[in-house]
């Protein structure tokens, strides 16, 4: 993990290499971000899929990942006769980086107790630990 680790940071970094980072999202994920990022409007699953020239159930599992990590958000149009369907934006640039920061925050204080339980079991120090922070 080192290694990788260390290859990542020595790498010239983008940063929408947190997304995949961070969020473990592949091209196509990216893609999709980088779409929504870029348009004024509001997109349908059919407008996602034609502009990343994918089918729509592919386009679709993918804009079902950035909703699930929050990076999307999803609106339910009505239509007056009955009947909706839904269209999606990328969430709050200010929202995702303050998730994300939060996300790096966790990490960080995790390490740090794995750190200090390091030196307590191969140095000198007490047995009686406590549980982890939270990872949230």
């Amino acid at each position: 993990m080192v290694s990788a680790l260390n290859r990542d940071l020595e790498r010239d970094l983008e940063c929408d290499d947190l997304l995949e980072c961070l969020y473990e999202l592949n091209d196509l994920d990216r893609e999709c971000f980088r779409l929504l990022s870029d348009v004024d409007e509001r997109l349908t699953i059919d407008e996602i899929a034609e502009r990343v020239d994918r089918e729509r159930s592919t386009a679709y599992r993918s804009i079902q990942r950035l909703l699930d990590a929050g990076l999307v958000q999803k609106e339910q149009i009505n239509y007056d006769q009955g009947g909706y369907y839904h269209v999606y934006t990328i969430s709050e640039p200010a929202s995702i980086a303050d998730t994300m920061q939060g996300q790096l925050n966790d990490w960080y204080a995790q390490i740090g107790y794995l750190i200090g339980r390091f030196k307590e079991k191969y140095g000198e120090g007490s047995n009686d630990l406590d549980s982890p922070p939270p990872v949230t």
